[in-house]
C-alpha cells in the first residue's frame, strides 16, 4: 500500500519527476554516525545495502573513536562493498558525525540511519518518493522499539506510551502530515545546506533543533505513521538513566535558547522531579523533628511524603494497565523503567549542561539562527557534478549524426 499523501502539492525538489509509474530512481546517500556499535553495526549496514531500490545508493559511515571493534568492522564492510565509505569523526559527537557524513555524501537526497537502527524493506523507496512528491525538507516515520529481553520489552512498551515518553507522533503514532519532528529523517540536501546542517553545539537533541530551524526557514517536516525503523533500547537501568539524563540536560539548553519551544510535555518531568525531591526532603525533616517539634508542625512536614508516595502509586497503577500482554518479568520491570525515564530526564533538565558549554542567548532570530555552513569533503562536489552530467546526457538521449 502506498504511503503517499493524497493531497500533497508538487513542490520543487532536487530530483523531482524521476518517479514514473511508481518507480523511484533518484540517487540517495545514507549517512550513519557510529560509536561503540560492535553488536549492531554489521546488521544495520546490511539492512541498508539489502534495500530493493532501483536508484544508486551510497552509505557513508562516520566512525568515532570507539572502545570496541567498531572501526575494524566498518573498514571491513567498506573493503568488500564499494557502496560503503568511511569517514573519521575524531570529535566523537553525533552532530559532528552527521555533518561530516553529509559533507562526504554525493547525492541530493540524504537519509539518516543510526547504527542501532534497522531499516525495513522498501524504506529508501518510500522516503525518497515522499521527498519528491511532498517537497518536504525532511520526511520520516515512527521509532519501532524492539526489546531483546524482559527489561528491553518494558522499555519498548514505555517508549511507545504517552506516560513513558510523551505524545510525539513518531513514538505513539498519528496522522500523516506536517510535524514538529520525526524519527531519524530523510532530507533534501539543499534544505540542509540552507540552514547550515546540524548544529554541533547540541550534543543531544540535535535532530529536534534542526527540524525547528527548518520549520523557521519555511520548510516542511513530514511525518507518516506507515514507515517505522527498528530501534534497540538500552540494556540496563543504568544505561537507560544515563541516556535520559543526557537528553534532559540538552533539552534544557534548547528551551534556554529557544524559550518559545517550552511546552507542558517537556516541563512535566522536571516539575514531577522537583515535587518528589522537595516532598521527600520535607518528609525526612518531619521524621527528624518528630521527637522534639510540636505535633502539628511534624504533621505538616510529614505531608511531604505524599509527593513521592503519590507518584509511586500512580506509576504502579498506570503501568499495571499499560503492561497488559507483556511477560510477567517485563511487567515487573515496567514501573521501574517509567520511573527511571521520568526522574532521570527531569534531573537532567534541572542540572542542564555545564556553564562553559552554554551558548550565549544574544543570537539572531528566525532562520538566520544557524551553525556555520556545512563543509563538503574533498571530491563530494565533483561526484555530484559528474552524476548530474550523466543524468543530463541520459535525458537528452544519443546525438544524431549531422
Amino acid at each position: 500500500m502506498s504511503i503517499l499523501p493524497t493531497d500533497a502539492g508538487q513542490q520543487g525538489s532536487p530530483s523531482s519527476g524521476r518517479h514514473r509509474a511508481g518507480r523511484v530512481t533518484s540517487p540517495v546517500s545514507v549517512v550513519m554516525p557510529v560509536l561503540d556499535e560492535e553488536p549492531y553495526l554489521e546488521e544495520s549496514v546490511r539492512r541498508v545495502l539489502d534495500q530493493d531500490y532501483e536508484g544508486e545508493v551510497e552509505l557513508v559511515l562516520a566512525i568515532a573513536p570507539s572502545q570496541d571493534r567498531t572501526a575494524e568492522i566498518a573498514e571491513r564492510l567498506a573493503s568488500v562493498d564499494r557502496r560503503v565509505r568511511v569517514v573519521s569523526n575524531p570529535a566523537g559527537r553525533t552532530p559532528t558525525a552527521l555533518n561530516l557524513a553529509v559533507g562526504a555524501a554525493s547525492h541530493d537526497f540524504v537519509v539518516r540511519v543510526d547504527a542501532h537502527g534497522f531499516l525495513p524493506d522498501g524504506y529508501l523507496h518510500e522516503v525518497v518518493k515522499l521527498l519528491e512528491v511532498t517537497g518536504a525538507a525532511n520526511v520520516g516515520g515512527m521509532m519501532r522499539v524492539e526489546g531483546e529481553d524482559d527489561f528491553g520489552r518494558a522499555v519498548a512498551r514505555a517508549m511507545t506510551s504517552p506516560l513513558g515518553i510523551g505524545g510525539s507522533r513518531f513514538h505513539v503514532g498519528g496522522q500523516s502530515g506536517p510535524a514538529r519532528t520525526v524519527y531519524l529523517g530523510a532530507f533534501r540536501r539543499d534544505a540542509l545546506e540552507k540552514v547550515g546542517g546540524f548544529d554541533e553545539h547540541f550534543w543531544r537533541a540535535q535532530d529536534w533543533e534542526l527540524n525547528y530551524r527548518l520549520r523557521l526557514a519555511g520548510e516542511t517536516v513530514w511525518f507518516t505513521p506507515d514507515l517505522s525503523v527498528g530501534y534497540r533500547p538500552r540494556r540496563t537501568p543504568k544505561a537507560l538513566a544515563r541516556q535520559f539524563h543526557g537528553s534532559g540536560r540538552w533539552r534544557r539548553e534548547i528551551v534556554r535558547l529557544h524559550p518559545e519551544t517550552a511546552s507542558l510535555r517537556y516541563l512535566a518531568a522536571p516539575v514531577v522531579t522537583a515535587a518528589i525531591t522537595l516532598g521527600t526532603l520535607v518528609g525526612l525533616l518531619g521524621l527528624a523533628v518528630l521527637p522534639v517539634a510540636p505535633t502539628w508542625l511534624a504533621a505538616v512536614l510529614l505531608v511531604g511524603w505524599l509527593a513521592p508516595l503519590g507518584y509511586g502509586g500512580g506509576v504502579l497503577v498506570a503501568t499495571a494497565l499499560m503492561g497488559r500482554g507483556l511477560p510477567l518479568r517485563a511487567r515487573l520491570w515496567l514501573p521501574v523503567v517509567v520511573g527511571v525515564m521520568h526522574l532521570a530526564w527531569g534531573a537532567g533538565f534541572w542540572r542542564s549542561i555545564p556553564q562553559e558549554r552554554r551558548r550565549l542567548r544574544q543570537r539572531p532570530t528566525g532562520p538566520r539562527r544557524t551553525p556555520p555552513p556545512l563543509e563538503p569533503s574533498p571530491g563530494a562536489a565533483e561526484r555530484r557534478s559528474a552524476r548530474r552530467r550523466r543524468d543530463d546526457d541520459a535525458a537528452r538521449g544519443p546525438r544524431r549524426a549531422a
